[in-house]
Formats: structure tokens, sequence, C-alpha cells
């Protein structure tokens, strides 16, 4: 599907030409539900009985599974009660380099793939606008420069490359389909085919959950046959989104559900910035919802500002959950939903120990997060667009580097607008090579590197007003980026995913705490983990207070048993 390079409304672009296949979108591949259908479907998520209307739910977190989980519950009657204790938005957060204007530094997510289906049926509610995001070597970066090893190169499109990144596509594209048997999966994923779907992405569990991307390529017949030069590049340089050398440790099964739902493709950028679509979740009154008046919103039921942060979580007894926020206010609850980083619920948030079992206990803290830094400058205008006159070439460029910088993107907001530039975007050492410099350091770095790349080009001489950077490992409401699987996580992963479904088995003690986020989904990183992870939080407070979903669509945990994660055992 090739989108348009605009669209005035969001969900999935055309061209106008009809759409013959069905897309690829995030179904699965461990637990294939259709969040998009259900969450639309006119027939409502569920419904509460009488006597549970208007009961508070505490959520903790207001990023985008909180938001989610807050304006679903809210819509079927329930009071959402958020605790935030900076902003809303979490790690969708966009800063404005002047207040009021609409150029922003994206410091977290800032590309979203079209197969975030569940995530755009909110950007579609709300109206938002998206364009192509600028990644390497596709029409909306213009042109892509490679500089690795003290060689530039200058490209448009993969085929101006020298032969041997062709030679890595090849092979990538080769041992994806001979090993993993891509073309099988994303056939199923495209037909929402369970059952085929399961069977073989079953089958990979149990064969590469042990297993990193590393020992993916370095094991494989395809680049086995290649040198190591070639791995190097691949990552350094990888497809798509950039390079992949940060996830090499990371388990492969990650991997493989980054490019099975086309993650890594086909990404978009919401115009004025992403944190729009939970403040509007938080803002928005929803014209369908049960018990509260139509004007209803989130923000008017908090009167504006959501409660402070959590300082403690204590069990009082069955159904009675007491949130205390860090100036000392209690509340009790008989649910809450935790969607803040799970290592939190150990550090910053004091828990009692009997809210969650051992076992989950351990997946929780053995969760593995991942560095990452972003260093972003306005400029006048959006210079890069300058053709060179000696080569006719633009003279700067989206730029992928083995240099400081590692990956630099260019957003052109328009010729009368200020342009931005992402100088600076780095994960794991590279991030922490970062982390003790200030703002002004960090430009300065970011600036040498690139000269040495653009020795003709000046970017000091275009940037204007104040520079913006992150290290999300250096923030104590968040310890980290992102989460990132290591070999031999997915039991783990699997006891924090169905956590919302088990509720019924578990003892009293353990009932009525919800966790979600893009951490405790199978896809860390991209905000759709948010958005289904936050849905199953809303089914499972729901059945908790006697609710149920309607037949005609049943809602994810009245299916789990059938289409939940493979169990491999302890």
């Amino acid at each position: 599907m090739q989108p348009t390079t605009e669209a005035p409304t969001t969900g999935a672009p055309t061209t106008g030409a009809p759409i013959t296949e069905p897309p690829i979108t995030i179904f699965g591949p461990d637990f294939p539900f259709p969040y998009d259908d259900w969450v639309g479907h006119p027939a409502g998520i569920g419904t509460v009985p009488p006597e549970a209307l208007g009961s508070e739910v505490a959520v903790i977190g207001a990023g985008m599974a909180g938001m989610v989980a807050a304006y679903e519950l809210m819509k079927i009657g329930l009071k959402p009660v958020v605790y935030e204790p900076d902003r809303i938005g979490g790690r969708l957060r966009s800063e404005p380099f002047v207040p009021g204007e609409p150029e922003v530094a994206e410091l977290g997510g800032m590309r979203f793939p079209i197969s975030s289906s569940a995530f755009f049926h909110y950007v579609d509610t709300f109206g938002l606008r998206i364009r192509p995001f600028p990644n390497p070597l596709t029409e909306a970066a213009g042109s892509t420069v490679i500089d690795i090893g003290g060689e530039t190169l200058y490209a448009r499109t993969l085929d101006d490359l020298p032969p041997i990144y062709q030679e890595i596509s090849d092979a990538w594209d080769a041992a994806l389909e001979r090993i993993a048997g891509f073309s099988g999966l994303q056939r199923a994923i495209a037909e929402r085919d369970t059952a085929e779907l399961k069977r073989r992405w079953n089958a990979l569990v149990a064969e590469w959950d042990d297993r990193s991307f590393y020992d993916f390529l370095a094991t494989s017949t395809e680049f086995g046959s290649l040198s190591f030069r070639h791995r190097e590049l691949f990552g350094q340089v990888g497809f798509g989104t950039g390079g992949w050398d940060s996830d090499f440790a990371n388990s492969m099964l990650e991997i493989l559900r980054v490019v099975l739902t086309n993650c890594d493709t086909d990404q978009y950028l919401i115009v004025g910035g992403v944190e729009q679509v939970p403040r509007r979740l938080w803002s928005h009154a929803p014209h369908r919802i049960a018990h509260w008046p139509v004007g209803t919103s989130l923000s008017s039921l908090h009167r504006g500002v959501p409660k402070p942060g959590v300082r403690a979580l204590r069990r009082l007894g069955p159904d009675r959950i007491e949130v205390t926020d860090r100036w000392g206010e209690r509340r009790e609850f008989s649910a809450v939903v935790a969607t803040c980083q799970a290592w939190l619920l150990s550090t910053e948030i004091d828990c009692d120990e009997s809210l969650f079992s051992q076992d989950l206990w351990m997946a929780l803290d053995r969760t593995r997060y991942m560095q990452s830094s972003k260093t972003f400058v306005l400029v006048d205008r959006p210079f890069w667009s300058d053709r060179d006159p000696d080569t006719g070439r633009d003279v700067l460029s989206m730029t992928l580097t083995d240099r400081l910088t590692r990956g630099t993107y260019l957003f052109d907001n328009g010729p009368d607008r200020p342009g931005v530039i992402c100088l600076s975007y780095s994960w794991m050492s590279d991030s922490l090579k970062m982390l003790p410099h200030s703002v002004e350091r960090r430009v300065s770095l970011a600036l040498s590197a690139l000269r040495k790349i653009y020795p003709d080009v000046d970017i000091a001489e275009h940037i204007v007003g104040r520079p913006i950077t992150v290290s999300w490992e250096d923030d104590p409401n968040f310890l980290g980026a992102f989460k990132g699987a290591l070999p031999g996580h997915y039991r783990y992963n699997t006891r924090m995913y169905g956590h919302f479904h088990d509720q019924h088995l578990l003892p009293d003690a353990e009932r009525g705490i919800f966790i979600a986020g893009d951490d405790v989904s199978f896809t860390p990183a991209w905000v759709e983990g948010a958005v289904q992870t936050g849905l199953n939080a809303v089914w499972g407070v729901l059945t908790h207070f006697g609710g149920r979903c309607a037949p005609e669509n049943p809602g994810p945990g009245d299916v789990y048993a059938d289409l939940g994660p493979i169990d491999i055992g302890e």
C-alpha cells in the first residue's frame, strides 16, 4: 500500500486505487486478536452492571496505555482516576521549540507504522494529519547519506548504493524466507488466519526463544556465506528505519515480530506532534458514553488536572487497594491499572509484594530497558534542500553514520516555516556517551561529527532558538527508552502479557491490579503495544466489576485461552 504524501485525515492512506489485498497489521503473532475491530465495533467493547457504574479505577501513568485505558473505562461508565508525576503523554513527548508554534522535537516515539491499526483508530477519531516519515532511502527523505568507515555515499534509493548493499538486502530477505517462512507468516497476518499464524509462529517460538538476532545473522546460510563486513554494514545501516546493531543482543523473536508486522516500513509522523493523541484522549468528550452526561471527558472528571504521581500501593483486603500519591493523599480502589514502566514498581513506587506473585515480580524485575538519546535544533528554514552547484546534490541529507550522531533526520515544515533537525538519534552505548553532557555540549559534539561528513555546510549558522535533548535512561519516571527482550525472556513476557486474563485464577491478594504499557506487550518500542495492552487492562477491569462484552464482539480475555501465547514450559 503506497500512501499519499499527506493525508487530510489518517487511517490507512491510499492513492485512490482500490485495495485488492488485505493490509498487514500488528495482528499478533503471539496473540492474534483484532484490537482494531474490537475497539471500533458498533456494539462497543462491553458493559458493566448498573451497581458498578461510576466506580473509581486508579490509572497509574498518563502515557498512551494509561490514556487509552482511562478513556475506554470512562466510556463504559467507570470513573478513571489518573495519576501522573510529570505530563500527559509519557514517551509520546512532543516538545515545542516555541510555545504555541507547531514545530516540535519528538523526544519519544516519532515514527508510526501504518500497520498500527488500533493506534490509528484514535488518530482517526481526532482527525489528526499525518505525513510519511523521512526514513533513509525513502521518498520522504529526499536523499540519504551513508557515512561508514570514513567513506561517504549519497543515494536516493537502494539502487544508488554499491552492490554490497543490495547483497545485504537480498541476504536478509532470503534468510527471513528460508528460516522463518516470512511470506507465509505475513499472508496469515494479512488474512487474519489465526490457525495458520499460530501454527507457524509457535514453531518459531520454540526454535528461537533462546537465540539472539546476531545468532540469526551469523549462523544463517545467507549471511554466513558473506563477509563480516556485510554484517557490520547491516548493523550500522540496516534498512527501513536505519541501523540494527543496537538490537543484535536482543531475542530474534523480537526482531521477527517487527518485520513480520511491517513495523519497520511505511511509517508516518503526526503533524504537530504525536503528544496530541494522548492529550486528545484526555480532553475529548465521546458522543457514545455510558452513565456520564454527554460532554464528559477525562479532563472534566479531573477538573482539568490529573492526580500527582504515585508513591505507594498497599493491599488492604479483597477488592481494596490503597493508592498513596507523592503528597501523601490516600485513596482506596477496587481496581488499579498500572501503566508505568515495570522497574518503577520496585524503585519509585513502594509496592506490597503480595500484589504480584513472585514469578511475576521476577518477570517485572528482569525486564531489560534500552538506552536512547536524541538532540534537536530548530533552524531558520529547510536549507538542506539547497543544491550544491558543483554536484547538483542536496547540501544536507538524512544521514546514517558510525560517528557519534548515528542518525540525523530532517523535518521540512514548508518554505515559510522553520525546519527541525534531529542532529543525533542514538541507542545503547552510543546513547551513554551523551549522558554526562549538557544540551549545548551535545549539539557541539553532533555538529563536529557532521562537519566531517559535510565540510562545506555550516549548520550552526542556521540554528535559531533553544536546542532540545533527552536521555530516557536519566529520567526517574522511565529509567530507559523501552524494553529490549533478551534471549530466554519469552516466559517472562508471557507472564506479564497474560496477567490481565489470569485474574480469576489468582489469590485474593493479587486480584484487581492490572499492568499495561509497551514493555508489557510483545512489541516494545511501538505504540501499538501500549494501545493493545491498555485495552487488555480495560477488559480485565470490566470483568473484575462483573461486566461482559457483547456476544458479537468478544474481548481479548474472552478468546485468550484459544489464541494466547504458546506455553513452552518452565
